[in-house]
């Protein structure tokens, strides 16, 4: 399953940039914690870890980092039980505002797969709703930064 959805953000790229790499337990509605677990100087290859929330549902997934061209462009890939996502964020100036485009693709594990075939349908366009949202979030928590508040 994958999703592709572009945002436009009042706020410089930079502090774009900054708050969808380093600040997702902020913004985010279903992040609840993230950490760092190993730093590599380039960037990418560091690792680390995420705990979701959604509907009173707890996932854990271990992420790595995969792109890093601040301020332009950064991926990941985080694996958890029942399925993987990869996430590229694409950012553009657009003159003290941002262009951001998220792809991702959730990958099913085991049955989690099965019923990723199944729903996909069904899914689609939850998975788009709640993307929305959490671009929704990124954008609010940029422009706050932006603004100075």
């Amino acid at each position: 399953m994958q999703s592709d959805i572009t945002i436009e953000i009042d706020a410089p790229i930079e502090v774009v940039f900054d708050a969808a790499c380093h600040h997702v337990a902020e913004w985010s509605t279903v992040v609840k914690e993230d950490e760092v677990l190993h730093e590599t100087p380039e960037v990418v290859g560091s690792t680390f870890r995420v705990v979701t929330e959604d509907r009173g549902r707890k996932m854990e997934f271990e992420g790595v980092v995969t792109i890093h061209e601040q301020p332009t462009r950064s991926g990941a890939t985080m694996a958890g039980k029942s399925f993987d996502i990869e996430v590229d964020y694409t950012l553009e100036d657009l003159g003290g505002k941002t262009r951001l485009r998220q792809v991702t693709a959730c990958h099913g594990k085991g049955f989690a797969k099965l019923i990723f075939f199944v729903m996909k349908p069904f899914m689609g366009k939850a998975a788009c709703d709640a993307n929305n949202k959490e671009l929704a979030g990124l954008k609010a928590f940029a422009e706050k930064r932006a603004a100075g508040e």
